[in-house]
Order: C-alpha cells, then structure tokens, then sequence
C-alpha cells in the first residue's frame, strides 16, 4: 500500500469528525501523523452519491446514533467534500501524510484521481456495488475492502473484480458494522481466514471502543487496523461516540508496535541470548558417592540446578551401568564415566 513498515497500518478514519470544517480536517490530519498513525482515511462523498432525497420509511433512520433524520440529511452533514480534496491530498503530500479515501460513486473516483489518492477503499456497505469496484480497480491501485454484512460468496465476486484488474496489493479487513460495535459479536478468526483463503493482506476495521480487539486483531496476524479518530469527542462529530480521542490513538500505536514485534517467527526459535541461561536448567549430580565397578542406581542421583550434568532424558542410559573410576558427590553426572 505504499507504506514500508514492521507490524501493522494503523489507519486514523476522520470520517464526518471534521464537522464541516476543512481547516479542521486538516488539524485532524496533522494530528493524527503526530499521535504516531501510519495513514489518514476519508471519505469522499455527496448525499447523492450514496442515497435519494426522500422522506419515505426505507429513507428514515430510527434510532442509534443518527435516529431522527434522513439517510439524505445525516449525509448532507458528515460529507467531505469533492472540493476538499485538492487542499487535504496537496496537504497530505506536502507534510508526508499518506492520505487515501473510500468514494461512494464513479465521480467520487474521478474526484480523487485528480486529487492523488493512492489508495482506494470500499466500505463494507458498498461490498455489493460490483460496479463502484471494478471502476476502482481499473485504476490499477492498491485496494482495501472491508468485509462486514457480506456472505463469502459475496467476497470472493469483489475480490475476483479486483484480481481481474490484476491488483495484487489487496487487503480485506473484518468489520462488525455496527456503530458502537459490540465486541462480543465479533468473529476475529476471520482475519488469518481472510488472509489464506484470499491471498491477500487482512486486518481489522473497528468501530468498537478501547483497543482490546485490535491487539488480539494483531496477534492473529493483522495487516491493517482501521478506527475511527478525532482529537476531542466533546467538540460533537457524527462519528466521535466510537472514536480515538489522541491519548487512545498514541495508545494504540505504542501497544501495537509492541506486540507486532512480540509475535516472532512461525515456530520454537530460541534467542541467541537465551542459549547462556539454559545452564540454570536442571541435570544429574552424583549425591552417593560410587567406587569403581559399582553399579549406578537411583538412589545415586539427583535432577537439580544447575545443567553442568547429563541431561536428565539421558539417565536410563546410564542406570544399571558400572563406574569406571571413583566418583566422589556431589558432582555432575557424565555418561562417560560408565559403561
């Protein structure tokens, strides 16, 4: 996706938080950079693209974050608009702020082509519009596509569309579309299943509170997490209920930097450091004493610390056999001098 790093992408999604306000998209933006994200999200979007001005039951929201209006209304007002998007990529581009966008139709695309943008997503609620995919693709960028709402079935048709465009910078990432997400709904086996299923990168697209999901997301191996952030929620914002204030995000990078660089390699792999204090370990020291040609038994021996002994899945070897020389205790156990 354009970004060289250890560990996963934490993406900053400013969403509607900005709250009309371009300057403050961009105090966001720069924010964001400084609390330690890798990448910025927005959306790019009209209330047209993505429903109708009506006020029939199907176009009313009931209930939740956003009850009491339209879908037309509450998009009308989170919008970011296409003529941001110049100002917010060449602001991006001139203080190395990787900036990328999910657009809602083939204008919203056409916008950010001319503004820059490297990446496209598709948000899971648009994981159906085989038409909004295959023009995203066509423009021959990395692609991420969040997976909430859809059936495998449905999954495999948009990456199938993305690979025909022969995309091979691909990354899925799990969501629960639910705002606040409720954690124990999540299913984050998903994410490794995702990965080797698709051949792709995968991660997390988070809408829930506190970043618990997102290091377990990590530990089974997450590309990408994805949540949204504003630096303030008392200042309002449609989406600041379930996101970062700056002290989570800071928290979020730290705790994900640390536990990327826990998972190690695929296997038992020892440190080289480690090799040392495996002498603290334990082995068999003679405690009764033996004279030539006496017969070692059990009673004679001992397993403690330290390891300057035989090692003990090796005594068998040596029970029942005759010293070949005086042994004096306490002293390390070595098969040589038995036969």
């Amino acid at each position: 996706m354009g970004i060289d790093k250890k560990g996963p992408v934490i993406v900053a999604e400013l969403s509607g938080n900005h709250n009309g306000s371009l300057d403050r998209a961009i105090e966001l933006m720069e924010l964001a950079q400084d609390c330690g994200a890798d990448a910025v999200k927005i959306q790019t979007y009209t209330e047209d693209s993505l429903t109708l001005n009506s006020t029939r039951p199907e176009f009313m929201l009931h209930g939740g974050l956003w009850g009491g209006q339209t879908y037309y209304e509450l998009y009308k007002k989170a919008k970011t608009p296409r003529e941001w998007m110049k100002p917010l990529f060449n602001h991006a581009k001139e203080h190395g702020i990787f900036l990328f966008s999910s657009p809602f139709c083939k204008d919203d695309v056409d916008c950010l082509e001319e503004a820059g943008c490297p990446v496209y997503k598709i948000a899971s609620y648009e994981l159906n519009d085989v038409q909004l995919i295959d023009y995203c693709a066509s423009k021959g960028k990395p692609m991420v596509m969040s997976t909430g709402l859809a059936t495998e079935e449905e999954i495999q048709r948009a990456v199938d569309i993305v690979r025909s465009h022969h995309i091979e910078d691909l990354t899925l990432l799990h969501c629960e579309s639910r705002y606040p997400a409720d954690p124990t709904k999540f299913n984050l086996m998903s994410i490794p299943y995702l990965k080797e299923k698709f051949n792709c990168k995968s991660g997390l697209s988070n809408h829930a509170i506190g970043d618990e999901l997102d290091i377990a997301a990590i530990a089974l191996g997450a590309d990408m997490i994805e949540k949204h952030f504003t630096d303030d929620k008392s200042k309002g914002g449609v989406d600041c209920e379930f996101s970062m204030e700056t002290a989570d995000l800071k928290k979020l990078v730290n705790d994900a930097k640390m536990v990327s660089t826990s998972l190690g390699v695929k296997g038992v792999h020892l440190h080289d450091d480690e090799y040392p204090m495996r002498m603290g370990r334990r082995s068999i020291y003679l405690v009764k004493s033996l004279k030539k040609g006496e017969i070692l038994t059990e009673e004679h021996v001992r397993s403690v610390r330290p390891a300057l002994g035989l090692d003990p899945y090796l005594l068998d070897r040596v029970l029942g056999k005759a010293a070949k020389i005086d042994l004096e205790s306490p002293i390390p156990l070595k098969a040589e001098d038995f036969h």
